[in-house]
């Protein structure tokens, strides 16, 4: 793409200032200036002109990459390449209130295996709910390749909702794919290993050890996995790898590559060659191809017998009922896609050159014909490679991953060892581009590049090794996530973005307006369970209840106070803390923290949250508000008293300050004068059309709610001044205009909001 010196200068000069250094005077040199004390080219300042979001502005597109060893996800815009947020999966995260608040405990707690408590997963490869197709951006799934889970994250809150412990399985890697209507996610494990819990030799691998593959049964409506809907499909002991579903032509079918089918058993501490050599010594590997579809009129017609709360389909049966088919594959194969048609299926092998692309038309001919060259071991038909086979595609040294372009026949490829991406047409077999990359590349993504209607645009690619590229940090260096712009016939890279959160291992991303995030929750909502919680509690019905040796206490947040601020309990109860943030406004979270009881809590606008501990130690124990919520923010505190065994209340508070009528007038007249503002912002926002607005909506509800505690406030200050009470009167009418500047807070956010937005008076 080429541009005159004048297109390029108007496309340019707004970066002039976001290039510019400290002094005033380096920021008033000439564009040309700047670029020559930095050392950049025209080709820089085009790539950050590609990629700059300004203040405000949204991406176009919103990526869920997986967070490796963090057991997280990550969520970050294209093109900006802004990181916008962790999300919490199989790992506590103190933020969030992830794996701290009894909601989110329960959801960790649906992963234990063994018994066992695990804080900690290896996530791998994210993706994201379908409809036809297509992303629907209701649900994204990801799994967890050390202890073989998948988790449902819910896209209206960004919240982990679920997580399935796969019974059968020790390891797995290819998890999640779903298939076209999100009717199954699937699973396929990793290192071969007995389906029983007992101890198995190695001598009886062959025999007793198994691979396979899970098609999770996933309900949309709920939003959840059915564990006893679901199957699995028993395999060889060969290491299965990643997925795909069909599409199309292809719905129904599913396709699972495989490496080590020499099913080598290793052993370097007794001398015997290791992995790496026994599982590499085939010119090729297996492609599995299996009949989801009717294997799901199997189980619902009863003819699938459950073994651990699931239905498990044998090698025999799914012989027998021609739901599974080998086809032999390039050596140590990473990935297999489905094209956007569902016509061909291509799979890359990280010891060969080439990129095969099979035909699935040929792939039915030949099971309709029963065109087979031989069974494996365990009696599963293999489809010759030839018999398969539309093109092979000389790409390069370590082909990996392959995603899809917009524009028709065209895709990418990873290339490990040569540090590339390629571009190529898979219908007529030949190379169109290459890009180096910034080392070597895993897995790659284009804008939803694996739907039925890929957007192209822009391709990130996922490197292994950082090296030179950042400021040095240590032995231990970030991930590199690059951006490339795929728009033109010849790529172009546009920005590096570190990534220093465990090893991010794949990338899905959707177009952003597909996204439907919630900006607030409905009042006293458990947001872990999608319905209103048991312990919620509104303004005015705080409380604490004792039974036994359990207490209680249901409070409530909001600007700039916790209700209660004194909570006394003794020594030895079992405490249960259950706080609602009553805010209403876009982004009023609030947090909750204990000294030294593990308690750190995320309380979002109308969650509610419980934090249950044992107070087993007397003492003061302060909390407070963690998230900075107000110009108050530091007096929204409060104390948790743990009364010894059998103490005995001593005398009574007394005040530090002591208050007078004239104390009390004075803060009146502000009152009255902080209320004229309060007026005058009201007038404007209800002469302008705001209803127009759910941002500035929300925050008018907001400062509504605000001004009836203020009014309640009020209240309380005049009764204690008519009993000349100025202690109180006083401080109820501080405490009525701490209400007040709030209302006058959402309010100028409110008129702000309307002004930049070109809200119009109403006449």
């Amino acid at each position: 793409m080429k541009f005159s010196k004048k297109r390029t200068l108007s496309l340019l000069v707004g970066l002039t200032l976001g290039l510019g250094a400290a002094s005033s005077a380096y920021s008033q040199q000439s564009l040309q200036d700047v670029m020559k004390a930095r050392g950049l080219t025209q080709k820089d300042l085009l790539a950050a002109a590609k990629t700059y979001t300004p203040t405000g502005g949204r991406d176009e597109y919103i990526a869920v990459s997986s967070g490796g060893q963090s057991g997280q996800l990550i969520i970050y815009g294209i093109p900006s390449m802004r990181i916008l947020k962790y999300v919490a999966v199989f790992t506590p995260e103190p933020w969030q209130g992830y794996g701290f608040d009894d909601e989110s405990k329960a959801v960790l707690e649906q992963g234990r295996i063994n018994g066992k408590l695990l804080t900690y997963g290896d996530t791998h490869h994210p993706a994201f709910s379908e409809t036809n197709g297509d992303y629907d951006g209701r649900y994204v799934f990801i799994n967890d390749k050390a202890n073989p889970r998948v988790a449902v994250v819910d896209l209206k809150d960004f919240e982990t909702k679920q997580i399935v412990v796969n019974p059968f399985f020790k390891s797995e890697h290819g998890g999640a794919f779903v298939t076209p209507n999100t009717e199954y996610i699937m699973e396929a494990t990793q290192y071969a290993a007995p389906y029983s819990d007992d101890f198995v030799p190695l001598s009886k691998f062959n025999e007793v050890y198994r691979g396979g593959l899970t098609y999770w049964s996933f309900d949309k409506k709920e939003g959840r996995i059915k564990k006893e809907n679901s199957f699995v499909f028993e395999l060889p002991p060969y290491s299965q790898d990643l997925s795909d579903a069909g599409k199309g032509p292809s719905y129904g079918w599913g396709f699972t590559n495989s490496f080590c089918s020499e099913r080598y058993v290793g052993g370097i501490e007794k001398g015997r060659p290791p992995f790496e050599a026994g599982c590499s010594q085939k010119d090729t590997d297996f492609l599995h191809v299996t009949n989801w579809k009717k294997a799901a009129e199997l189980v619902k017609a009863g003819k699938v017998k459950k073994e651990k709360g699931m239905y498990l389909i044998p090698m025999k049966q799914a012989i027998a009922e021609g739901l599974l088919y080998l086809i032999p594959e390039p050596k140590s194969p990473h990935g297999v896609d489905v094209t956007p048609d569902g016509t061909k299926i291509i799979v890359a092998g990280k010891l060969d050159t080439h990129v095969s692309v099979y035909s699935f038309d040929k792939i039915m001919k030949a099971i309709k014909e029963k065109n087979f060259v031989g069974k494996d071991p365990y009696g599963i038909p293999i489809i010759g490679m030839k018999t398969a086979l539309h093109k092979q595609v000389q790409l390069g040294l370590g082909p990996l991953h392959t995603q899809m372009d917009s524009r028709k026949c065209v895709a990418y490829t990873s290339l490990y060892v040569d540090s590339q991406v390629a571009k190529w047409d898979y219908c007529e077999g030949k190379v169109l581009d290459k890009i180096n990359i910034h080392y070597n590349i895993g897995h790659l993504v284009t804008m939803e590049g694996d739907t039925v209607d890929p957007d192209g645009k822009y391709l990130v690619s996922l490197n292994k090794l950082a090296i030179d590229r950042f400021n040095p940090v240590g032995p231990l260096h970030p991930q590199n996530h690059q951006l490339i712009d795929i728009s033109g016939d010849k790529m172009q890279l546009l920005y590096d973005m570190p990534l220093p959160l465990g090893e991010p291992h794949y990338v899905v991303a959707i177009k952003a307006d597909k996204l439907r995030p919630e900006i607030r929750y409905k009042s006293g909502w458990n947001s872990r369970e999608d319905k209103r919680s048991k312990w919620r509690t509104r303004a005015g019905r705080e409380k604490i209840v004792r039974e036994g040796n359990r207490v209680d206490v249901y409070g409530t947040l909001i600007r700039s106070h916790i209700t209660p601020e004194i909570i006394e309990v003794q020594e030895g109860d079992t405490v249960s803390i259950h706080l609602t943030n009553l805010e209403r406004a876009e982004d009023e979270t609030h947090g909750f923290a204990m000294y030294s009881h593990n308690v750190n809590l995320s309380v979002e606008p109308g969650k509610t949250v419980s934090a249950t501990f044992k107070a087993d130690k007397a003492g003061v124990y302060p909390y407070y508000c963690t998230e900075f919520c107000s110009a108050l923010h530091l007096e929204m505190q409060g104390y948790l008293l743990v009364q010894p065994k059998g103490y005995k209340a001593e005398g009574g508070f007394v005040e530090g300050q002591k208050y007078t009528k004239a104390d009390y007038e004075k803060q009146v007249k502000t009152n009255v004068d902080t209320q004229a503002v309060i007026d005058s912002v009201v007038a404007f926002i209800t002469s302008h059309n705001y209803k127009d607005f759910p941002p500035v909506v929300a925050l008018v509800e907001d400062a509504t709610d605000q001004l009836g505690f203020a009014a309640e406030a009020k209240k309380k200050a005049e009764a204690f001044a008519k009993k000349g009470d100025w202690q109180n009167a006083t401080l109820w009418a501080g405490q009525w205009w701490q209400y007040q500047v709030k209302t006058a807070d959402l309010g100028l956010r409110a008129k702000t909001y309307l002004e930049e937005h070109g809200a119009k008076k109403i006449k």
